[in-house]
């Protein structure tokens, strides 16, 4: 499969969000990635079902959304009821993280399990079969525009070894500080989806970034 490119909305224009929307939807980016902020789990506080209830009325591909949040398990129905197409949760956050995989599926929703940059791959290795996605923080979760963490790209390695030895379908998504001068790279180390945030809609043709993310690797295989 080639690899997926998913702008992360916390980074357009919120005030004309149309505007940014449409730009994703005729563009070749596959997936909207939604970042929801508790204050709690993350310094920072971002929105709610309502806003991406709007967002999925904007949106002409599959909403991402990734719960940076507390006690996720409470509000995956209403995220799933909201548009949410893929759910995300934070290993850190959940202490019954089979049970809430479990509840995501059970809407119809895709599953992921994210991790901050200091925990381990290996974490991930009872459930790795059981996740349609496992998302590796590159940046520490929070704020958008931050530097990319390089020790990122062994996690990635050793995430994909153990995908492949599992016989998953898994795919791998990098969250953080993603843009041209390091996709390739994290591409050859496995990943499969890059959200790309200040790196798209920050640049002077947004839309010509994403063409070049997606275009990375056409003569290779790198997934």
């Amino acid at each position: 499969m080639t690899h997926l490119i998913a702008p992360s909305v916390l980074a357009a224009d919120f005030s004309n969000l149309q505007k940014d929307f449409d730009m994703v939807n005729a563009s070749g980016a596959d997936w909207f990635h939604v970042d929801i902020m508790d204050g709690r789990f993350v310094p920072n506080i971002s929105f709610g079902m309502s806003i991406v209830k709007t967002m999925k009325k904007m949106a002409k591909k599959p909403l991402d959304v990734h719960l940076m949040i507390v006690e996720p398990e409470k509000y995956i129905g209403q995220f799933r009821e909201a548009g949410a197409d893929v759910i995300t949760v934070h290993y850190e956050a959940c202490p019954h993280l089979h049970r809430t995989v479990q509840q995501i599926k059970a809407t119809g929703a895709k599953a992921g399990v994210a991790l901050n940059p200091h925990t381990p791959v290996q974490l991930l290795e009872d459930l790795i079969e059981d996740i349609d996605l496992a998302l590796l923080m590159s940046v520490n979760p929070g704020f958008g525009g931050q530097k990319f963490i390089y020790q990122t790209l062994p996690k990635v390695r050793k995430l994909k070894q153990m995908i492949v030895e599992r016989n998953s379908r898994t795919l791998i998504e990098i969250d953080g500080g993603v843009g041209l001068q390091n996709a390739e790279k994290l591409l050859q180390a496995g990943a499969n989806v890059l959200v790309a945030g200040s790196s798209v809609f920050k640049a002077d043709d947004p839309a010509g970034v994403i063409a070049k993310l997606k275009k990375i690797g056409e003569q290779g295989v790198y997934v």
